[in-house]
């Protein structure tokens, strides 16, 4: 099991400890409703030190991220972030990454956690014109400062302003006196935030800082469990879960971030897809009756036939209903729509509704 530098210090907070994508992480501090409700009302800080840095530099790294992501990436300009995923060439996603233009010949892709030694091989075997390719995951801390008070919370901490940094743009300057971390505001709560990358030797200096700065905002430490409530609640894919080898991007509903304007892995297929149309979709759905849905249960329809099934579900801290993302057969796909979701052989009714849920 791999710690990340900070797994100490969540241990010595009480944390609940449990094992996710390798690493040992912190799940829960005080309760997940406590938690999200942080995130949602003042500031929360989260330790997903876990996930994969990968650094892409020199003449051809431009051509090699379009090669091997399916948004366009030539869009990008430098301090600028990009949603993006890596297609398969059987029609499915390898993973979904954040694409950072760091200048025009030096990117840093983020990646998730548990995909980390599979996208490196992914990308490596595309890199046929010498791209300098850095695994930084190892060495690399990344908290997620998330909540409506994060820009006050932070900003004696860095010249950098962060209260006029727009969504998806980051700037690399000082952070609590700290020289070359990275400040991004992309965020997976739907709450506003940032994320701070940094070297692993810094870890126990930056906590502190943000903690200390933080004290008059009511700044928490916050497990995942409430991390999976919060992006749930806006709908946003979890790898693994809501997306995989098998889903495409636009049964997903990612069709927004696979762009045309050039070529990349399976990019024919994909387009024939889009044009032909897709066979299932992925929705999101709230249930009308008492229950609660859970990934793999199955999705049925009023005579209880399977049209689907549950990728992620919880009860909503912020709405008190219990939501649910899956896919459906397209003909269930649409708003107001109502399905059953088979909970221990019961048909709990449920109906179709967009995301996000909570706005």
């Amino acid at each position: 099991m791999n710690n990340t530098a900070l797994t100490a210090k969540h241990i010595s907070l009480g944390a609940k400890m449990v094992p996710f994508a390798g690493y040992n992480m912190p799940v829960t501090y005080e309760g997940i409703n406590a938690e999200h409700q942080t995130v949602r009302t003042s500031v929360g800080v989260f330790d997903v030190s876990h996930m994969g840095e990968f650094i892409l530099k020199g003449e051809n790294a431009l051509d090699l991220i379009q090669r091997v992501t399916s948004n366009d990436a030539a869009k990008l300009y430098d301090g600028k972030i990009q949603y993006s995923c890596l297609p398969n060439e059987d029609g499915g996603i390898v993973d979904d990454l954040l694409v950072y233009r760091i200048d025009e010949k030096t990117y840093m892709l983020v990646v998730n956690a548990s995909n980390i030694e599979k996208d490196w091989n992914w990308i490596q075997k595309f890199n046929t014109a010498g791209v300098e390719m850095h695994d930084i995951s190892g060495k690399t801390s990344l908290l997620a400062v998330q909540g409506p008070k994060a820009a006050e919370a932070l900003q004696s901490l860095t010249d950098v302003d962060l209260a006029s940094m727009e969504y998806y743009n980051f700037s690399k300057g000082k952070f609590a006196g700290i020289d070359n971390v990275v400040i991004s505001a992309t965020g997976y709560t739907g709450a506003g935030g940032f994320e701070i990358y940094f070297d692993n030797e810094h870890a126990d200096h930056i906590w502190n800082a943000i903690f200390e700065a933080g004290a008059p905002f009511n700044i928490k430490p916050i497990g995942l469990a409430a991390r999976d409530t919060l992006r749930l609640e806006m709908g946003f894919c979890l790898y693994g879960n809501d997306i995989d080898d098998t889903t495409s991007p636009f049964e997903a509903g990612l069709g927004w971030i696979t762009k045309f304007t050039k070529e990349f892995t399976n990019s024919e297929a994909l387009k024939a897809q889009k044009e032909a149309g897709v066979s299932k979709k992925l929705i999101g759905f709230e249930l009308i009756d008492r229950g609660i849905p859970r990934h793999d249960y199955e999705i049925v329809d009023a005579e209880g036939k399977v049209i689907g099934k549950v990728t992620s579900g919880t009860q909503s801290p912020s709405l008190q209903k219990a939501i649910g993302m899956g896919y459906v057969e397209k003909e269930f796909a649409k708003e107001g729509t109502e399905i059953y979701i088979l909970i221990r052989n019961a048909k709990i009714k449920a109906k179709v509704v967009k995301f996000p849920f909570y706005k």
